[in-house]
């Protein structure tokens, strides 16, 4: 059940990625096109900051809305990909 609620949270961290990338999105239309509340999505947003995504509320014509800075994009991607290497490369044992 644990696994599947982490499945869960991921997917969603894709999706608002996914959204945030296409742009036009505030928080509101963010929880409205994901069926979730205004804090899932603040949650969700915080959550890939911390992964290293540089996600910014900017004022536009229209209104707010978060605007992915690709330059920090890849390198979150980058953290990433060290992170699961250095998961899979074995421990030295110090005897």
């Amino acid at each position: 059940m644990v696994y599947r609620r982490s499945q869960e949270i991921e997917r969603r961290l894709e999706e608002v990625l996914r959204l945030i990338r296409i742009g036009g999105y505030a928080t509101p239309a963010l929880a409205k096109a994901l069926d979730v509340s205004i804090p899932t999505v603040s949650r969700c947003v915080t959550a890939l900051r911390e992964r290293g995504y540089d996600i910014r509320a900017e004022k536009q014509l229209d209104g707010w809305q978060y605007i992915l800075h690709e330059s920090a994009d890849r390198g979150a991607m980058d953290k990433r990909r060290t992170r699961g290497a250095a998961k899979e490369s074995p421990r030295a044992d110090h005897r």
